[in-house]
């Protein structure tokens, strides 16, 4: 079975600062839970999670971000929750998710519960460099098979607008998975609009390979103001990734030590697109692909966050954008890891 999730579903971006704020981000848990489906007794899990996740931000960290993205996995859809600050971090975190401890006065059980309602669940954090949470709750008690990658992706549009111009998309199959990673020409709705026509060529041609789904896109965006965009295809059977982009996308496979950033050819999807070249590069299991749109700096090195790699991509993705983010124009994040076996 395929699956196919990308920023065309619903995301929340909460600001945590104020009480007030976690019952706002509760609400927008439990639209999305009632949108999806969720049972009451997993929608009421929910808003545990959000809430929970919002009063340590503010307790410990004095304020931060939720962000509630749509998961989708095998036709079973779910609920991430991204609790990000940039606080002071948790110097011991095997004692804070133990029930009983606390670090500000209080019964000290929010992070052992955020651990317990969860599917999934992830944590990074360092002394003076803030936390990162990762929750996942599904809409069905067993949740859905092992998929063969794990995903993790934010966008964030420019200070003042509503829509953004930067996507990403991904489709899995039992052969291979398909990334897409889009960046509309300025920003607003415009520049959106470009955006999910890319994404829409993926829903078509979900198993495509990056030439094809590259040249997919063109075509489709000719009445568009065009776009930057990325194409790659994960092939399982044969341990690495085809890739092909055009403009200003930023695109990476790390496996261990080895960071090996993927070429794009100038141009503008859509428009005066001249040449399209795929390049081929080992991607084993456990290997990151990491693909950004230019609203987020290029001179990032997370070998300065000690443990990060290893965590869930949903926290790289958070990390990435938490820190590197440029703020002067839509930003996209998207990460990939292969997991280890099959399902």
């Amino acid at each position: 079975m395929e699956t196919l999730i990308s920023s065309l579903s619903t995301q929340h971006a909460c600001p945590i600062v104020h009480a007030s704020d976690i019952s706002a981000a509760r609400r927008a848990g439990q639209k999305l839970a009632l949108e999806l489906g969720f049972n009451e007794t997993r929608a009421g899990s929910l808003a545990l999670i959000v809430t929970e996740a919002g009063t340590n931000l503010l307790k410990h960290a004095g304020e931060g971000m939720l962000y509630l993205n749509v998961a989708q996995s095998e036709g079973v859809p779910g609920v991430d929750v991204l609790a990000v600050d940039n606080g002071p971090g948790i110097a011991d975190l095997d004692a804070c998710l133990r029930d009983g401890m606390s670090t500000a006065g209080t019964a000290g059980t929010g992070l052992g519960a955020l651990s317990r309602l969860s599917d999934e669940f992830d944590v990074w954090s360092m002394p003076g460099q803030g936390a990162l949470f990762f929750m996942r709750l599904w809409r069905d008690d067993a949740g859905p098979g092992l998929c063969r990658i794990e995903v993790g992706a934010l966008t964030v549009p420019l200070a003042g607008e509503e829509a953004c111009g930067d996507g990403w998309g991904v489709a899995c199959d039992p052969s291979g998975a398909s990334l897409l990673a889009v960046d509309g020409l300025g920003h607003g709705p415009a520049a959106a609009l470009a955006a999910q026509g890319a994404l829409k060529e993926l829903e078509r041609l979900p198993r495509s390979e990056p030439t094809a789904l590259v040249e997919a896109a063109h075509g489709a965006l000719r009445t568009t103001r065009g776009a930057a965009l990325a194409a790659a295809r994960i092939d399982f059977d044969n341990d690495v990734v085809r890739f092909a982009g055009i403009g200003n996308i930023g695109a990476y496979v790390i496996d261990g030590d080895v960071r090996r950033a993927l070429v794009s050819h100038n141009g503008i999807v859509g428009h005066n697109m001249r040449k399209v070249q795929e390049f081929s590069v080992p991607c084993p299991p456990n290997a990151l692909c990491i693909l950004h749109s230019d609203g987020i700096q290029t001179q990032w090195d997370l070998d300065k966050y000690p443990g990060l790699l290893a965590r869930s991509p949903a926290l790289i993705a958070a990390m990435l954008m938490r820190d590197f983010i440029r703020r002067r124009d839509d930003a996209m994040v998207l990460v990939v890891r292969r997991r280890a076996g099959r399902p």
